[in-house]
C-alpha cells in the first residue's frame, strides 16, 4: 500500500489513471476514507490521474496525538505532493474536504490549477455543536462512534436515497463506524476552528461551489456566501443532502469534469 512518511507518521494515499494527465486531487469529508469517491473514480481517470488520500485521524493514516487543525490537515496535502513531486494540481474536496482547499487555495495558492468545494463552508456550524460531539466521542470511544454512524444518516443523504438505496448508505456509514474516535475527535476540533469568512476573497483559483438542496449541514445559503466572495466562481445545486458525490453521482461528476475541462 502507498503511503508517505510525514514527520509523526505515515499519511495513506491512492493514486488512479494515467501517469501523463493532469492530477486532480480528492479529499475526504470528516468521518470518511478515500473510498467515499469510488464512484467519481471511472468518469475521472478517464481524463485525470486522480489523487486520493486519508486525511489524518481517518483510514488507513496516522492518528496522532492531540486536536487537530486544518492547517494541519492542509499541510500534510503539501508534503505529500512534495513526496509524489507534484507541483500543481486540481483540489477538490467536500465539507472538511472543502476547507483544506481553502486553506490551501488561500496559503498556497501556487500549487491549485482549479478547486471544487463541495458541500462545505467557510465556516462549518459553532463550537455549540462540536464540544459536546467531542466530549461524547473522547468519553465514549468507538461507542459513540457506533451512535454517530445511525445519526449521519439523516445528515448525507435524503430520506429517499436511504430508503432506495440502502447499500450505499451502508458502505458510506460503515467508514464512520470504523473511523478512529481519537482521530474523529481531533478532526471535529480542526472543522470547529476553522473560519474563512474574511479570507475568501483571497482565492484567485477558479472555483466550482457544489451545493446539496437538501444539505442540512453545508446549506445552499454557505454556498452562495462563497460564491459572493469568491471571485472567480461558480455555483452548482443538486438535488442531494450533504454527500452529493454519493447520492448525486452521474451529475456531480459531469459538474466538476465541465468545470475543470472548461
Amino acid at each position: 500500500m502507498p503511503f508517505v512518511h510525514l514527520a509523526d507518521g505515515q499519511l495513506h494515499y491512492q493514486l488512479d489513471g494515467p501517469a501523463a494527465a493532469p492530477v486532480l486531487v480528492l479529499s475526504n469529508s470528516l468521518g470518511t476514507d478515500l473510498h467515499m469517491w469510488d464512484a467519481q473514480i471511472p468518469a475521472f481517470t478517464e481524463q485525470f490521474r486522480v489523487l486520493r488520500y486519508d486525511t489524518r485521524g481517518h483510514g488507513q493514516s496516522l492518528v496522532s496525538e492531540g486536536f487537530y487543525s486544518i492547517e494541519q490537515n492542509a499541510r500534510d496535502v503539501l508534503t505529500l505532493l512534495e513526496a509524489l513531486d507534484i507541483p500543481k494540481v486540481h483540489f477538490c474536496g467536500l465539507s472538511m474536504g472543502g476547507l483544506i482547499g481553502q486553506w490551501l487555495a488561500i496559503n498556497a495558492g501556487e500549487r491549485l490549477d482549479k478547486l471544487v468545494l463541495c458541500n462545505t463552508a467557510a465556516k462549518i456550524a459553532s463550537p455549540e455543536v462540536w464540544n459536546p460531539r467531542i466530549d461524547s466521542v473522547l468519553r465514549e470511544g468507538q461507542v459513540a462512534m457506533q451512535t454517530l454512524r445511525d445519526a449521519s444518516i439523516a445528515r448525507w443523504f435524503t430520506a429517499e436515497f436511504a430508503a432506495n438505496q440502502p447499500a450505499k448508505v451502508k458502505a458510506l456509514v460503515a467508514m464512520l463506524a470504523q473511523t478512529s474516535s481519537r482521530g474523529y475527535a481531533a478532526n471535529c476540533a480542526a472543522v470547529r476552528d476553522a473560519d474563512f469568512r474574511e479570507q475568501l476573497g483571497a482565492i484567485q483559483a477558479p472555483t466550482l461551489i457544489v451545493c446539496g438542496s437538501a444539505d442540512p449541514v453545508t446549506t445552499p445559503a454557505d454556498g452562495q456566501f462563497m460564491a459572493e466572495r469568491i471571485v472567480d466562481s461558480k455555483l452548482v445545486e443538486l438535488h442531494a443532502a450533504h454527500l452529493s458525490n454519493v447520492e448525486a453521482g452521474e451529475l456531480f461528476s459531469r459538474a466538476v469534469l465541465e468545470f475543470l475541462n472548461t
